[in-house]
């Protein structure tokens, strides 16, 4: 018997879940992970899921074979602070890098003893005659075959976001955030270093000098800093530089790495932030004048 009211069924709306909607399309599963990834472009392709979505599921699926050692932050570009450094030193140091928590070194790099919150810091302003070694928490170690899944799970489940990677011979390989593991899942993760628009780029710190994003136009920092940076009339290079970060990049001859000093017209610059291989803050001061 035809149904007297067929419009009614197409305009009702699809209670399926998105989970649902993938499970009925790629039933019966395919063979292997490559042949999964090809149904999901297929499924974009017919409108069952969107393009962010099938990103994101591609991402786990890749995260599968995953490690800790294809991720982590290699040792040398490391943040770590020295247990016995004076605590001026400490702090500008936990200032000048911005992160919330620090792997705590004693003696040698290698010997990590504990994990430094930044915010535990304020203990100290109300009791100084607190120790830091009664501040640090458990470092917590992972060797590199150490499967994402398995330790973004160990991450929530002890509510711990740092793990210090050990490579085979169970020397320091490297740290791992647990935001390094989400951003293999939905891409880069914004923090506050990162601001949006026109919101800032240029800071005026305490100590006379300036925190700069990389991506300031050249031109605002020649206009702020009375400098003529990347402005050269008997230059040959046909190169022009759009960004600060663009031109450093460029006169070092390699990508920068956090902690690296350059001097270029009149300022020196400090690498600060890296994220995605571009440099996010540099510290900038007014390069000394020479003695008269």
């Amino acid at each position: 018997m035809s149904d007297p009211h067929p419009a009614r069924h197409s305009d009702k709306e699809d209670k399926r879940t998105f989970l649902q909607k993938v499970a009925e399309f790629i039933n019966p599963g395919p063979d292997s992970t490559d042949e999964l990834i090809e149904t999901l472009a297929e499924a974009e392709d017919k409108d069952v899921i969107g393009a962010d979505e099938r990103v994101m599921l591609e991402r786990v699926l890749r995260m599968a074979d995953m490690t800790a050692g294809d991720v982590m932050v290699a040792a040398p570009r490391m943040d770590l602070v020295n247990i016995d450094a004076p605590f001026d030193e400490l702090l500008h140091n936990i200032i000048d890098t911005a992160h919330s928590r620090f792997p705590v070194y004693s003696g040698e790099r290698e010997n990590i003893i504990g994990i430094l919150m930044a915010k535990d810091l304020l203990k100290l302003q109300r009791s100084p005659g607190f120790s830091i070694r009664a501040l640090l928490r458990p470092a917590v170690f992972v060797p590199e075959s150490k499967g994402l899944n398995d330790l973004l799970r160990e991450f929530r489940g002890n509510r711990n976001h740092m793990a210090i990677v050990i490579d085979e011979f169970g020397r320091v390989a490297g740290l791992i955030t647990i935001e390094d593991v989400l951003e293999e899942i939905v891409g880069e993760i914004e923090d506050e270093f990162d601001i949006e628009g026109d919101a800032g780029d240029i800071f005026a710190l305490a100590d006379d000098t300036w925190r700069v994003a990389g991506s300031t136009p050249l031109e605002r920092v020649n206009e702020s800093f009375g400098v003529q940076l990347g402005v050269d009339p008997d230059s040959d290079l046909d190169v022009e530089f759009d960004t600060i970060g663009g031109l450093i990049a460029h006169e070092l001859g390699h990508v920068p790495t956090r902690g690296e000093r350059f001097s270029l017209g009149g300022l020196d610059f400090v690498v600060l932030h890296i994220k995605g291989g571009a440099v996010r803050w540099f510290k900038v001061s007014r390069t000394p004048l020479p003695p008269a």
